[in-house]
């Protein structure tokens, strides 16, 4: 039932911007596997062999440290309303943060919000589909905005004080590098 393809089809681009919800997959050489729900307009597909997704501030910062560690991420998104489907994209991905030369490229695709903590850009290696056929039918109902609102109200400053204390380093001990001159600390 599952079919491979080395890159993305126009058709599975499509539905993947049809997606409300998709699943980031990573981990490190040591430690624990990290599987993250996403949501919001956070993911762009550049091209059959680009996406770029953008991540907002959250309670980790796993996907970051395990990419430090082992460059490799698989998104994974799942029908939950219409045809029933899963799709795999693996591949290895870019970090880049507010700092960096490339940010201003991210935003352009995706404007970031409050809170916005670096964007992802995946390079695919592989995609696959198989049949989904237990996954359950749900209705979308709308996004949530209780991260966005957290955000506005701790604002600019609150946010970068926020990563200091919270995101520098994984559940596991692994550095995130978020805040640019801060020693790796494990």
């Amino acid at each position: 039932m599952a079919e491979q393809f080395d890159l993305l089809s126009t058709e599975l681009i499509e539905w993947i911007g049809q997606q409300h919800v998709f699943f980031v997959g990573t981990a490190a050489q040591d430690g624990r596997v990290n599987l993250s729900p996403k949501g919001q307009d956070s993911l762009r597909v550049v091209n059959e062999r680009e996406i770029v997704w953008l991540n907002l501030t959250g309670s980790g910062n796993e996907t970051a440290a395990h990419l430090l560690d082992r460059n490799r991420i698989t998104l994974m998104w799942c029908a939950f309303e219409g045809l029933p489907r899963i799709l795999r994209v693996y591949g290895s991905a870019d970090i880049v943060h507010p700092r960096d030369d490339e940010w201003d490229d991210c935003a352009s695709l995706i404007p970031p919000p409050a809170g916005a903590r670096q964007y992802f850009k995946v390079t695919v290696d592989l995609v696959q589909t198989s049949c989904g056929y237990a996954v359950p039918l749900m209705d979308y109902v709308e996004d949530r905005q209780v991260l966005a609102n957290w955000a506005q109200k701790r604002g600019e400053e609150g946010i970068r004080e926020y990563w200091r204390e919270k995101n520098q380093l994984s559940i596991d001990g692994f550095p995130t590098r978020i805040i640019e001159g801060m020693p790796d600390q494990r």
